[in-house]
């Protein structure tokens, strides 16, 4: 989606004009059709409604669309301009108009609520269509301009920020979206490469026999029953002071799981192409953070592997060394997101010392039966840390939900010939996973885990995403990062 800027429509505009409107603020200047059509239709202004009708003005046909700004005042303003956005890219996006003109003047919108509006209006209007070649013309993305008239100083400026935030939350879904024959750990890191290429982002890689020099007997473990080799993936942004340690956000990039020897039921089995969604949502918010130029010093890390089950995989049963010199009894080569992460998280401490790691995982089925798709699970070792991913998420949209850690739970993953095992019993295993992951952290640095599996993809349409990948976790990590690291 393309987005021009107009002091005013003070040129020719095309066929399909939206006006935002306040609440129980319908402008009373507009034609008498329109306001009787508007009254009929039960159309008030709220936020997300759309009234569309047609009139003729100057001589043409103007297709002509009245969108609910909701209440000015609502302390969910600027969350509610994003909805009403994604409302009009939802109504619009298949009508076979290309362009838009966007009015915003009559609704008291400030910059960044009115920068919501298109963040909202773009990210609806995303879809990867790359390999439907037989959609009928009505299914065919048409809209592919927006023009913005008449928005409040200052909109333009605020926008130029906020769509490489846009353009973050695309590429995760990009990532998500693809079939793991066409992304697998070296075409992530391809695409990676091009995506960041001409920024002043640094890219590093580390091959399976630089891991295995290493030592990073859990994530290679994983990766050995594929012929598709490993990769550990390092996007570094040194954008604020000098020498201060870089937070670091760690992401679970299994590009597909079969389950390995304990392998997963057939059916269903598809979904697996977007078990790399926390690495996706890394990606995305890195390059976020990078295209906009974020004053912070932040690094991302992703955890590359497929997971199949071939003469070679790992066994049920088996022992594997992590780079840290822990031990782990593998019990189930399902669990193996967490074997991924240990051994990522041990060397982005050894190599960066950050000042706080955030680790984002589609990890536990039991997070879904706890939290649904509504939120993802929130585990941290500091207050201080899940406090402000808890703000990021509430501004974001991506929403948490704080679960408990404890000694209690830590125990039930004691391995009785090594130093853990990587399931627990049955219950709590959620908590079980995230206390693993715990094992791995160094005294005295701030971590919180995000168990996204409910979250990385949907079933059905939400406000501004269709059906599929979400792109849940770039927005949160980029708010994390303005909030609390940006001056």
């Amino acid at each position: 989606m393309e987005f021009t800027f107009r002091a005013a429509a003070d040129e020719s505009l095309p066929r399909l004009q939206a006006l935002l409107v306040d609440e129980g603020a319908i402008p009373s200047w507009l034609e008498q059709s329109v306001l009787q059509g508007a009254e009929a239709a039960r159309f008030t202004g709220k936020t997300g409604q759309i009234f569309e009708t047609y009139v003729e003005r100057d001589g043409s046909l103007v297709r002509l669309a009245l969108a609910g700004a909701g209440k000015p005042r609502a302390s969910d303003r600027v969350a509610a301009a994003e909805r009403t956005g994604a409302a009009l890219a939802a109504r619009f996006l298949t009508s076979g108009e290309t362009k838009l003109a966007l009015d915003l003047g009559q609704a008291d919108f400030s910059p960044e609520t009115a920068s919501a509006v298109l963040i909202g209006l773009r990210l609806r209007c995303w879809r990867h269509d790359a390999y439907r070649t037989k959609l009928k013309d009505e299914q065919k993305r048409s809209l592919a301009q927006t023009i913005v008239i008449n928005a409040p100083e200052g909109t333009e400026a605020a926008w130029n920020v906020e769509q490489a935030l846009a353009e973050g939350v695309e590429f995760t879904r990009e990532l998500v979206t693809e079939p793991a024959n066409i992304i697998y750990p070296e075409s992530f890191v391809d695409r990676c490469k091009a995506r960041f290429e001409g920024t002043d982002a640094q890219i590093r890689v580390l091959d399976e026999q630089e891991m295995q020099n290493l030592g990073m007997g859990a994530l290679l473990g994983v990766a050995q029953g594929s012929v598709r080799k490993p990769r550990l993936l390092a996007i570094v942004w040194n954008g604020g002071k000098q020498g201060e340690a870089p937070a670091a956000f760690v992401g679970k990039g299994v590009t597909f799981d079969t389950g390995g020897i304990s392998i997963k039921p057939a059916a269903g089995m598809e979904d697996m192409k977007w078990d790399m969604g926390g690495a996706g949502a890394v990606a995305g918010a890195m390059l976020a953070i990078v295209k906009r130029k974020a004053k912070a010093n932040v690094v991302g890390i992703c955890g590359l592997v497929e997971n199949m089950p071939d003469g070679n995989a790992q066994r049920p049963g088996d022992v594997v060394t992590s780079m840290s010199g822990q031990t782990v009894e593998v019990i189930n080569t399902d669990a193996e997101g967490r074997l991924v992460l240990c051994d990522a998280l041990s060397w982005v401490q050894q190599e960066y010392s950050p000042s706080a790691i955030i680790d984002l995982a589609t990890l536990t089925g039991a997070m879904i039966v706890a939290l649904g798709h509504e939120y993802a699970g929130l585990f941290s070792n500091e207050d201080a840390l899940a406090g402000k991913l808890e703000a990021a998420a509430k501004t974001s949209g991506d929403k948490l939900w704080r679960m408990p850690l404890g000694a209690a739970y830590d125990k039930l993953i004691d391995s009785p010939i090594a130093d853990m095992k990587n399931v627990g019993p049955r219950w709590g295993g959620s908590i079980t996973a995230a206390q693993f992951l715990q094992r791995y952290i160094n005294d005295g640095t701030p971590w919180a885990h995000l168990d996204i599996a409910g979250m990385a993809w949907a079933d059905k349409p939400g406000a501004t995403w269709d059906k599929g990948a979400t792109g849940y976790g770039a927005r949160l990590l980029d708010r994390y990062v303005r909030d609390n690291l940006e001056g």
